[in-house]
């Protein structure tokens, strides 16, 4: 609920660190979250830092950003978590960094778990009942 536009300023800084997390350039991402960039900034359709570094397979990101406390429950506007979008890419380090940090398989409208079974992903599904 903004009271008036939005800084272009702000809104090009919030496009350069999304495209850190998509490109896992982890260092620069994590400067800008130590001087106090939200963790868990999210864009128009849903999508945060983890997310995106998730679905790009930057599992090295996605492990910085878990332990600077971004939440890995957050849900998209398609109802995907940054554990389904690393199960897609089947990211194997990617998905053991979530599954560590407690993200669901069973969260959201496209769960990491009914992502793995849609598309017979059988070693993700395995990775996932692992965790269990």
């Amino acid at each position: 609920m903004t009271s008036g536009p939005i800084d272009p300023d702000v809104i090009e800084l919030a496009g350069r660190l999304f495209d850190l997390a998509r490109f896992g350039h982890t260092e620069e991402l994590m400067a800008y979250v130590e001087a106090g960039a939200p963790v868990n900034l999210t864009n128009d359709k849903g999508d945060t830092l983890l997310l995106l570094a998730a679905y790009y397979g930057h599992a090295g990101t996605v492990a910085e950003l878990l332990a600077r406390g971004a939440d890995h429950g957050r849900v998209n506007d398609k109802g995907q978590t940054a554990l389904a979008a690393a199960v897609f890419k089947q990211s194997v380090e990617t998905v053991e960094h979530l599954l560590a940090a407690g993200a669901d398989p069973d969260l959201g409208g496209q769960s990491a778990r009914t992502t793995a079974q849609f598309f017979g992903l059988t070693a993700m599904s395995e990775l996932l009942d692992r965790s269990r």
